[in-house]
């Protein structure tokens, strides 16, 4: 029988999902980085992660970073009232069959009890699929656009830039 729960994960939970994340991406090394970056604002409290797991498997994940450290290019997007949403992942077997809406949908529950009223998130502009979605979800009024860094992995080489534009959703 299907089982599927929705839940803040606990920080072992979500190093679980990140060596997930590293195993299926072999030779990319920011994986590392970005393992190492969500234990120390999880640890400092500055970002909330969030898992769903199905039949005690974990299948998708989503992170609020409530923090202005926590995140890139935060003003506009992070204050008191106002929680950035990213890393919305689901594992590739899963996607399309509801689980990521559900996810969402307590995620935002959850950020709403907490005293959020307005949340925010980044897409690239070549993502459409996912902004498609992200209207559907209630984003649809445009703050900014900035360019954010990906981590450098390889000593001597510059960080890729990468444009990104930010939507609003308020509750």
């Amino acid at each position: 029988m299907e089982t599927y729960q929705c839940k803040v994960a606990s920080l072992e939970e979500i190093m679980q999902k990140m060596d997930y994340e590293i195993a299926i991406h072999p030779g990319d090394k920011s994986w590392e980085f970005w393992k190492e970056e969500t234990r120390s604002f999880f640890e400092k409290q500055k970002r909330i992660c969030y898992i769903g797991i199905l039949d005690g498997k974990i299948i998708c994940e989503a992170t609020a970073a409530i923090s202005k450290e926590a995140a890139q290019n935060p003003e506009g997007l992070i204050d008191e009232s106002t929680a950035y949403l990213f890393a919305f992942r689901t594992n590739e077997g899963e996607r399309g069959k509801g689980y990521f809406s559900k996810l969402y949908q307590f995620m935002e529950a959850d950020l709403k009890s907490r005293g959020y009223t307005r949340f925010t998130l980044g897409v690239e502009p070549k993502e459409t699929q996912n902004l498609e979605i992200y209207k559907h979800l209630g984003f649809v009024h445009f703050i900014k656009e900035a360019y954010e860094e990906e981590p450098t992995v390889v000593e001597g080489i510059k960080p890729e830039k990468v444009l990104v534009h930010y939507y609003l959703k308020e509750i």
